[in-house]
This record gives structure tokens, C-alpha cells and sequence, in this order.
């Protein structure tokens, strides 16, 4: 017979990671691969990402933990009519989850809701899905990204507190690019020479930032100077930055996506245009 999955619930906030990795508190884990046993995981700070009907009764989630990454797990039964799991595997709020089990898809044997989570409304919600949708297709499974998941924490935390959406995005985008190993720095070129906020330049994907030439191909996104400091900085409290930084971010997604629609954009860009 299957253990039924602990819930409980809790007031104590997700830490934020610290700045010595080594100092930070990480969840239990016990895995023995050489005797075969299926690995365990206890109390990993997490949020769900993304769940999908299972059978009868069960979901399966996508979450994404601070210690272990995005991982796939099974809730089985949470579509009961009565279960406690329902009210607690809600996206965008911060849990800890444990789970067991061998191979790609885990077993969830706990969730924990933490609390201290403003939820998100109207536009800002959509942009939560948004950054759902990008951690989901962009993250290798099992890959921790300890800091992103800070940045994605005070993502959450700002939108819910109304700061500009669009600025928040593009922090998060960037930190996520970087975080893959496609974000390059903004303040210095490919070639490591200062970038100079009256001169023009553009992004090559694979490459990095170069001062625009003249006869450059015209899909090439070209960008000021001040533009490219200003993302670095993380300052958008300039039109023409925002305006600049939301075009060039989507060149490089685009090219890190590879044809791989983005569903929550569309309709983000769709309330917009109302």
C-alpha cells in the first residue's frame, strides 16, 4: 500500500541563499545508488512550476527546488476531492517538499506550505506564469541554480509588491540567460574593450555585444551604449532603456528557445494591447 503524502503547514520563510554556498542550510538527502535504493529527498524549498492531470487521481508536478533543480514529481491522489493536497500545491508559493524514488519522475511523500508569499493578481500573476514557462523549457532537470532560484524568489516578491513588471522581467531574464550560460556581460564587448554609452552596438547570440557597424544584416537588434550599461546595472528608469532592453532580450531568448513558442508571452502581450 502507498504512504499517503504528509502535509503541513508552517510560517517560516524560504531563506535566501546566502553568499558562501557551503554555509547553506541544504535538504536532506539520502541516496544510495550503489545498493539500489531509491534516492530520498526531505524538506527541499521548492515551488511548483507547473502540475498535469495523472490517472484518476493524481498530478504530475514540475518544480523547481533550490538544491535539486527542476524536478519532476507525482502527488498521488492530490485530485481527490478531499485532499489536503489540493490547497497546497499551488504555483507561486513557496513550499518544502520531500519525495523518493528512482529514475526521471519522482514520488512526493511531503509538502510543507511555508507561507509569507503575497499571491499575485491580474498582470502580475501572468507574468509569474511567464517565468514559470521560462524556467520550465530552459533548465536541464536536476541542474541546481541556487541563486536563480534567489532571483526567482524576489521576482515573485516584487511583482506582488507592484513594482514595474517589466524591469523585474528583465532582471529575471537575464539571470536566467546567465545562469545557462547565454547571458554575456553588458558592459564590456566580445572583444573586452568598455562599452561606451554614446556609441551604438548589438548582440551576437554565441558571440556577445559588439560596437554596430555599418552593412550589418538588418535582423541584427542594435541597442545604445547606455542601454546595454543600463541592463547591466539593472537600472530601467529609462523609457528608451525598457523600450531597447524588452527587444533585445527577446532576440536572446529567442535564440536559446530555438522555435519553442513561449504561451504565457502571447497572451501577456494580448491584455497588453487591449
Amino acid at each position: 500500500m502507498t504512504a499517503v503524502p504528509i502535509v503541513t503547514v508552517a510560517a517560516t520563510p524560504i531563506a535566501a541563499v546566502p553568499a558562501k554556498p557551503s554555509a547553506r542550510p541544504r535538504a536532506r538527502r539520502a541516496a544510495s545508488s550503489a545498493s539500489g535504493r531509491p534516492e530520498r529527498v526531505t524538506d527541499a524549498p521548492g515551488y511548483v512550476l507547473h502540475a498535469t492531470p495523472y490517472k484518476e487521481t493524481s498530478l504530475v508536478l514540475q518544480a523547481f527546488t533550490r538544491d535539486h533543480g527542476r524536478v519532476a514529481l507525482v502527488a498521488k491522489g492530490a485530485r481527490r476531492p478531499h485532499s489536503a493536497l489540493r490547497t497546497v500545491l499551488v504555483s507561486m508559493q513557496p513550499l518544502m517538499l520531500s519525495w523518493s524514488g528512482r529514475g526521471e519522475v519522482k514520488t512526493l511523500t511531503g509538502a510543507t506550505w511555508v507561507g509569507g508569499q503575497p499571491a499575485l493578481r491580474e498582470a502580475a500573476l501572468l507574468c509569474g506564469f511567464y517565468m514559470n514557462e521560462l524556467l520550465l523549457k530552459l533548465l536541464a532537470r536536476e541542474d541546481a541554480h541556487p541563486f536563480l532560484f534567489a532571483g526567482y524568489l524576489l521576482a515573485l516578491n516584487e511583482l506582488a509588491a507592484g513594482l514595474p513588471q517589466d524591469a523585474v522581467l528583465r532582471r529575471f531574464e537575464l539571470l536566467l540567460l546567465r545562469e545557462i550560460g547565454y547571458g554575456p556581460r553588458m558592459d564590456r564587448t566580445a572583444a573586452d574593450t568598455p562599452v561606451e554609452p554614446e556609441r551604438r552596438y548589438l548582440l551576437m547570440p554565441g558571440v556577445g555585444v559588439r560596437e554596430a557597424r555599418r552593412g550589418d544584416h538588418a535582423d541584427h537588434v542594435v541597442v545604445d551604449g547606455k542601454t546595454l550599461l543600463d541592463i547591466e546595472a539593472g537600472d530601467y528608469s529609462d523609457p528608451r532603456t525598457r523600450q531597447q532592453a524588452k527587444i533585445l532580450m527577446r532576440q536572446m531568448l529567442a535564440a536559446v528557445l530555438a522555435g519553442r513558442p513561449l504561451n504565457s508571452r502571447q497572451i501577456l502581450t494580448e491584455l497588453q494591447s487591449l
